[in-house]
């Protein structure tokens, strides 16, 4: 039996189950406005707005939404995830065969895929891409990417097979291969430094997908054209051939106003980030929504549990107990952002329910608080040893109204005696902040991965550490169980075990009070009635390649 027949089977039958328990099916989410059934019409550009700009097109460090909003339409992947049932699809890789332990994968390569710049998909092409994602190159600033664990080397078998080794079982390499972060370009980009892949140079990253970059205005717009000859879609998918599109325009419009503004009125076509408060717009004929889950790690609270104000668990509990996170939720949100009920989405692999762990008790707050020996000072702030309890949250500029969340937290917790600051900044500033505990102690973020590593690449300190486990000074990890449970979770060979691993992971998170999730982040899109085909993968990522414009 096949590879993908297996993962089939299994995927299959793990979200009937999960259809059972949630009474809604898994996916990326589903338009408002009804599908046309005429035939889908060639050509057109459409005008595509991001409220943010992209900042590099390396696709272990992709992302950041603008980033793979880009890299998901110019790059194939070996495998295909398929987005309404998180199972693996052939793509580039007609088949793949695993050892028992998971350190061995051998893929079956497509012929006669070329990059846009007419050079061949080779399979020494395919290890020079893993090789580089896999291992990373300090010397050019290229990073590992964090959809990989364990990875020793590739090897080219023949002219159409190739096997990657593992010094470890690495379970979840299928599932990285088939995200952006492991996007295949042509041996010439993968040649390139960290800044040539950066803004400027746009024009020279070059794919094997749908489109390519044909034009950049740095911070403004990127512009993507079809490729004639492209003709090497997932079999799963109902078209094949070149995109029905011409192209795409990848416009910037920061304010919110503005982005729906134009939409609203039919000057721009799909915009990205739609504010819950706007979402009614989105009601009047010729228009709609796309919400697509992002299957991953929450939005929501990372405690640097290191910093003297939280080490100890009953501030943290306290801190948990003092938010209302269902206010939160009806005040900003609509019901496209559900309540978080644990550490990951419903839809995500891996996924339990810990909501017990994050009920709102302001009165258990207040008591916790006491007991920790912090006492309510004449200004009405908790004083211990001299000292304020005063906390920051970093503002989640990715993130949906993370600042009205962070003030609506901070009226919630003052009346606690708890004292909140939102750090303001630009995305430079904030990056460079969220790695500080001095200046960061609440770190407000999520991550969207369909695999059960999403909850080790959030939260490992050798991955995003978020929690600031590993301390960036002096190196020193606060919580080594922690670490090791999230290992667990990247090196248990069987889907059984990785789940268990995961289970324990999420529970061990939750006891110990180190994060508190609020609701399950979407990726909100709104349309006008131009729009038909429009996709994301499995992530919430556009896909335009199956888009098309009526008139």
């Amino acid at each position: 039996m096949s590879r993908f027949t297996r993962t089939a089977l299994a995927g299959a039958s793990a979200l009937a189950a999960l259809a059972l328990i949630t009474g809604c099916a898994s996916g990326a989410g589903t338009p408002a406005a009804s599908e046309s059934d005429a035939a889908p019409q060639q050509g057109g550009t459409l005008t595509y707005l991001e409220p943010q700009t992209w900042t590099t097109l390396y696709p272990p460090s992709a992302g950041f939404y603008p980033n793979g909003g880009l890299v998901n339409n110019i790059t194939d992947r070996l495998l295909y995830q398929n987005p309404e049932t998180l199972e693996l699809e052939p793509w580039i890789a007609t088949d793949y065969t695993v050892n028992d332990d998971a350190t061995e994968y051998t893929f079956d390569l497509r012929q006669g895929v070329t990059y846009s710049d007419g050079t061949p998909l080779t399979a020494a092409n395919v290890v020079k891409n893993i090789d580089l994602y896999g291992k990373g190159d300090k010397d050019r600033a290229l990073p590992v990417s964090e959809a990989i664990n364990n990875y020793d080397h590739g090897e080219v078998v023949d002219d159409d097979t190739v096997v990657f080794h593992f010094t470890a079982p690495s379970p979840g390499f299928a599932q990285a291969v088939s995200t952006i972060n492991s996007g295949l370009l042509s041996d010439a980009t993968l040649d390139r430094a960290s800044e040539g892949f950066g803004p400027g140079n746009a024009t020279d990253i070059i794919g094997s997908g749908p489109f390519v970059i044909s034009g950049e205005e740095i911070g403004t717009k990127t512009s993507v054209t079809a490729r004639k000859d492209y003709d090497w879609a997932p079999a799963s998918l109902k078209h094949q051939g070149a995109a029905y599109l011409d192209g795409v325009d990848y416009v910037v419009a920061a304010e919110n106003s503005v982005r729906v503004g134009t939409v609203v009125a039919g000057q721009a076509d799909i915009a990205r980030n739609i504010p819950a408060p706007d979402e009614a717009q989105f009601a009047a004929s010729g228009l709609s929504l796309y919400a697509a889950a992002t299957n991953g790690v929450n939005n929501g609270l990372s405690f640097r549990f290191r910093d003297a104000r939280l080490e100890d668990v009953r501030v943290r509990q306290a801190i948990i107990a003092g938010i209302d996170r269902q206010q939160i939720v009806d005040t900003l949100f609509t019901a496209n952002y559900p309540l978080a009920t644990g550490a990951l989405a419903k839809t995500a692999l891996g996924y339990v329910d810990t909501s017990e762990y994050y009920t709102y008790d302001p009165d258990k707050a207040a008591k916790l608080l006491d007991e920790a020996g912090w006492t309510l000072g004449s200004d009405g702030t908790r004083q211990k040893d001299g000292e304020k309890l005063s906390l920051t949250f970093n503002e989640a500029l990715p993130q949906p109204r993370s600042k009205e969340v962070v003030t609506l937290i901070q009226e919630q917790l003052g009346k606690l005696g708890i004292e909140v600051s939102l750090f303001a900044g630009d995305m430079a500033a904030q990056t460079k902040a969220s790695t500080d505990q001095s200046t960061i102690q609440v770190y407000h973020s999520m991550v969207g991965r369909a695999d059960f590593d999403v909850l080790k690449s959030q939260y490992y300190s050798k991955n995003r550490n978020t929690l600031l486990n590993l301390n960036p000074a002096d190196q020193t990890i606060g919580d080594p169980e922690l670490d090791t449970l999230l290992l667990a979770i990247a090196s248990e060979p069987t889907t059984e075990e990785r789940q268990a691993a995961s289970e324990a992971a999420q529970k061990y998170l939750a006891e110990n009070a180190y994060i508190l999730p609020i609701f399950e982040e979407p990726q909100v899109f709104g349309l006008t009635s131009k729009v038909h085909g429009f996709e994301t993968e499995s992530v919430g990522r556009p896909s335009f390649y199956s888009t098309w414009l009526v008139g």
